[in-house]
C-alpha cells in the first residue's frame, strides 16, 4: 500500500510517460481504446506539410504540367485538391501509392508510367498516413468525397 499511495501523491503529469509506455503494452482492441477512432486532420494537416507540400505544394496544388512528363519520362506530383486525380482512387489504393510509392504500385499494376513518388512506409505508420488522407478529403466538396467514400467502400466490400 505504501507504494500506492506514493503514486497517488505525484502530478498526473509526472505518470504520462509510464502510461505512454504501458498502453504500447496492450493487446490492440484494448490500446485502441486509448486513441480516438478518427485521425485528427488538423495533424493530418502537419504531416501532409511535414511529407507532401515539398512536392504536391502547400495548398494541395501539385506542380505545373502535372499531366504531362518531362524530358526523362518523369511525370511531376499531381494536385490533391479536387482538380487533380487522388479522389478518383479509393482508399486501398492511395494507402498502397503512400506506402509502397508510385512506382512499385505501377509496376503491379501493369502501367509503363514513371512515378516519382516515393516510398513512405518506413517513415510513416498506417495512422499517419490515414491522417494525411483525411486531411486531403477534408479540402474536397461533399460531392467529391461522397464519391471517393463509395468508391473505397465498393472495392473493400463495404
Amino acid at each position: 500500500m505504501h507504494s500506492f499511495l506514493a503514486i497517488r501523491k505525484l502530478p498526473a503529469r509526472s505518470l504520462l510517460p509510464a502510461i505512454i509506455f504501458f498502453s504500447g503494452l496492450l493487446p490492440l482492441p484494448a490500446a485502441a481504446l486509448l486513441h480516438s477512432a478518427k485521425a485528427d486532420s488538423g495533424s493530418g494537416r502537419d504531416l501532409y506539410v511535414q511529407h507532401c507540400a515539398a512536392c504536391h505544394g502547400a495548398n494541395l496544388e501539385g506542380q505545373p504540367n502535372w499531366r504531362s512528363p518531362d524530358a526523362n519520362g518523369l511525370y511531376p506530383a499531381p494536385p490533391h485538391d479536387e482538380t487533380g486525380h487522388t479522389w478518383h482512387h479509393d482508399d486501398a489504393m492511395l494507402i498502397d501509392y503512400i506506402t509502397r510509392g508510385g512506382q512499385a504500385v505501377l509496376n503491379d499494376m501493369g502501367v509503363k508510367l514513371i512515378s516519382g513518388m516515393p516510398n513512405f512506409g518506413s517513415v510513416l505508420d498506417d495512422r499517419a498516413i490515414e491522417a494525411i488522407l483525411d486531411y486531403i478529403k477534408s479540402t474536397w466538396h461533399e460531392p467529391i468525397r461522397e464519391g471517393q467514400a463509395e468508391r473505397s467502400r465498393a472495392v473493400s466490400g463495404d
